[in-house]
């Protein structure tokens, strides 16, 4: 009996970049000297973790943003390269180290995330309080800015940050209410908006961002906008998605250029005070031009 063979099944190609999202390597002598700093004070940057487009824009004029609590990540989010595992041992030094290189940088303007440490009781809040007090102690001139994760809901750990005074708390929303099952699994859209609203409430200087072309729909993002300034948000950045891995999950579209423009029209009608949209833009991209 004879048998047809089976057609070999071929990966649907991944849709080409526009121009507009095109940008050059990074090269250049500040490029150097920060990636070397970096490394000597053993220190980890969401630019390089998280492969960001903006890396070569960024350290090239000598900004770049720290990502402390080591480069191992407890949560499985679909759109993220940061590798996910168990962590090493939490490293209590960093903070000094990280003051250290943000005073060499002599930055005005620094900006501290972190991987999730969901084994840890506080998340490494502590680790955020340190650090942003060890930079104020080095360079008291320069404004800080977190992008703390969810902290699972333990609001105690969100009130040791805001209790060290950040001048932007900044916790990213990502995607639509409908796609965090499958963009942030370990994540939960309410936690998100009564986070920014406690740091509200606290007094802080509040921003967060999401992502577009990963299945969202345009009335959604604007749904999302809406429930943003329900809480009184302050800051909104709103980029594009791009595919880290081919495990990652897959660009749905390529947001135009006009669109991103329109929804920052839409933001800033709402009454957000600043907005950054556009192809490129990531949660701290000009994040020094966001506050005056």
């Amino acid at each position: 009996m004879s048998t047809t063979p089976t057609e070999p099944q071929t990966e649907a190609p991944r849709p080409r970049r526009p121009e507009w999202l095109k940008v050059g390597l990074p090269r250049g002598e500040n490029y150097a000297e920060i990636k070397g700093l970096v490394q000597r004070h053993r220190l980890h940057t969401v630019c390089e973790e998280a492969r960001c487009p903006n890396v070569g824009e960024c350290w090239s004029a000598g900004t770049a943003t720290f990502m402390i609590l080591g480069d191992t990540c407890t949560r499985s989010c679909g759109f993220c390269a940061v590798k996910t595992g168990r962590p090493a041992t939490l490293d209590l030094d960093e903070p000094r180290r990280l003051a250290e290189a943000v005073q060499k940088m002599n930055l005005t303007h620094a900006v501290i995330t972190s991987v999730n440490r969901d084994e840890l009781p506080d998340g490494g809040a502590a680790i955020f309080a340190e650090s942003i007090g060890a930079i104020r102690r080095a360079l008291p001139a320069c404004r800080v800015e977190v992008l703390i994760p969810d902290f699972r809901g333990v609001w105690s750990a969100l009130q040791t940050v805001l209790d060290a005074a950040p001048d932007i708390l900044n916790h990213n929303t990502e995607t639509v209410p409908r796609l965090y099952s499958r963009v942030r699994p370990q994540a939960r859209y309410e936690r998100t908006l009564e986070l920014l609203q406690r740091a509200k409430t606290h007094g802080a200087f509040t921003k967060t961002g999401i992502m577009a072309g990963i299945g969202e729909h345009d009335d959604e993002v604007i749904e999302v906008m809406r429930d943003l300034r329900a809480v009184d948000c302050d800051v909104l950045t709103i980029g594009q998605y791009l595919q880290p891995t081919k495990e990652h999950l897959p660009v749905e579209r390529f947001v135009t250029p006009d669109t991103f423009a329109h929804w920052r029209r839409e933001a800033l009608a709402m009454g957000f005070r600043y907005c950054e949209s556009g192809p490129l833009v990531r949660s701290s991209y000009h994040a020094e031009q966001q506050v005056s």
